[in-house]
């Protein structure tokens, strides 16, 4: 990208901020942005995007901690003006907060659910992220679907023909992968049509976030897993077009191959092995009883 003397000025006084950030910060959160300051560098180059869209893997400490310091820098350098989240739902939002409100307060802004057993998302994961911007006044808004909205979302036919069909497809073959072989196939589309309406959701919200809250030179940023933020299948394809907009995907250097996503940066982050999730997903599915026998 070939910058403007007016973007140079912005990038040197971006990078100027990074590094003060980065010298002062703790030791573990400058392993998460890469050494030679490439992420940095990266931010200063899409000065002028409109929406930053970064996607993480969701069990990746590191992740969590390189969204936290992509909003600290966006907000120390007045770049940031909305932070948008799949981890609350659509509705929840932080903007009638002070800059002290205590955690509590902000969870119960955003309709925050924790702990993995009610589809909730881990407070400690993403705490750092979301009090970095609340204490930076910069509003941090719910982008999901709300939950109540899904089962109605999986019988809308509508969302099948929104991508091309390969991209379809390929919604279809996560839904299969993701679930290990185990699911029907007669629930691959329903669910697949809930991941759309997911994206559909969290653009809506940066849309109007984009149109309502920043000022030139302003980014949303917005977090939410890989295939969320991917270019080809997700949230970019719900935007609209005339909305300049960047994609940062990251991986863990554990990971056992490497992601094949389209985005405008692919990261590689410190990180450990996944755990195995359809091993885990098979034993629990061995360990469910038994469909009783239909009654004469």
């Amino acid at each position: 990208m070939r910058l403007t003397p007016h973007s140079s000025r912005t990038a040197l006084s971006f990078l100027a901020t990074a590094a003060a950030l980065l010298l002062g910060g703790c030791a573990h959160q400058a392993d998460t942005l890469t050494s030679s300051g490439e992420w940095q560098q990266t931010l200063a180059q899409w000065s002028d995007a409109q929406v930053i869209a970064l996607g993480e893997q969701h069990d990746q400490m590191a992740h969590h901690q390189w969204e936290a310091q992509t909003v600290q820098l966006l907000a120390a350098g007045q770049r940031l003006s909305a932070l948008v989240i799949e981890m609350a739902p659509a509705g929840g939002s932080t903007a009638s907060l002070a800059t002290t409100a205590t955690e509590e307060q902000v969870q119960q802004a955003l309709q925050w659910q924790s702990g993995a057993a009610g589809g909730g998302w881990p407070w400690q994961d993403y705490g750092p992220m979301v009090m970095n911007a609340v204490r930076a006044g910069v509003p941090v808004l719910g982008g999901n679907l709300p939950r109540a909205q899904m089962k109605q979302t999986m019988g809308q036919p509508r969302y099948d023909s929104h991508l091309p069909a390969s991209a379809w497809q390929l919604q279809l073959d996560a839904i299969k992968d993701g679930h290990c072989g185990l699911l029907p196939e007669s629930q691959f589309a329903p669910m697949a049509r809930i991941q759309l309406a997911r994206d559909e959701s969290m653009a809506k919200v940066t849309a109007t976030a984009v149109q309502q809250l920043s000022r030139p030179g302003q980014s949303v940023l917005l977090v939410a897993g890989r295939s969320h933020v991917r270019s080809d299948i997700g949230v970019p394809t719900w935007l609209p077009k005339d909305l300049k907009q960047k994609v940062a995907i990251a991986q863990s250097d554990q990971a056992p191959k490497a992601i094949n996503m389209k985005a405008d940066k692919l990261l590689t982050l410190a990180g450990n092995a996944s755990q195995d999730q359809c091993t885990q997903l098979r034993e629990q599915w061995k360990s469910r009883p038994a469909p009783k026998p239909a009654a004469n």
